[in-house]
């Protein structure tokens, strides 16, 4: 792949969820047809402030947070690919709130990639804080892969009764 030119190409949310392994199989098969990179991001928070009660051996340490962290991005890529990552796809282990994160990497890519959770049988999709953020403020388009992996339109059966129309 020869990438976009400034280097971002689709840009990846990845959290170790079944709907960001999602939108990252989905991002590598746009990246095939558009000829660029998936750029799969990571974001991390440290946690500060843990209850005075609990043990100091039970608090991680930022560098164990941080390695906790890489081990998520590290597992979810390898379950999409497999042992051999190939040479178009890049793993970003960034730390700070996951949708200024995940804008900020944004800046200037092709798309944001982002998964989202399945919905029930009568509800809308789920969308959470992160996808909505990125929604409202991102500079790029955002495609919000269902965690299920399917595509097109819903069934019949994923419309209330009281949509159908009687042709009369």
């Amino acid at each position: 792949m020869s990438g976009c030119a400034d280097g971002k190409g689709i840009i990846v949310g990845v959290d170790g969820s079944a709907a960001s392994r999602a939108a990252l199989r989905w991002a590598v098969e746009q990246a095939h047809a558009l000829d660029t990179e998936v750029v799969a991001v990571h974001a991390w928070e440290p946690v500060r402030a843990f209850a005075p009660y609990a043990p100091v051996s039970a608090r991680p340490t930022p560098a164990e947070q941080r390695e906790r962290a890489a081990e998520v991005l590290a597992t979810s890529v390898r379950d999409v690919f497999g042992p051999h990552v190939g040479p178009g796809i890049r793993a970003v282990l960034a730390e700070g709130p996951p949708a200024h994160v995940l804008l900020r990497q944004a800046r200037g890519a092709l798309l944001l990639a982002l998964g989202r959770g399945p919905r029930e049988r009568w509800e809308l999709p789920v969308v959470g804080p992160v996808g909505r953020e990125c929604l409202r403020h991102s500079t790029v388009p955002v495609v919000m892969v269902p965690a299920s992996g399917r595509t097109g339109a819903p069934a019949a059966t994923d419309v209330p009764r009281r949509l159908h129309r009687v042709a009369g």
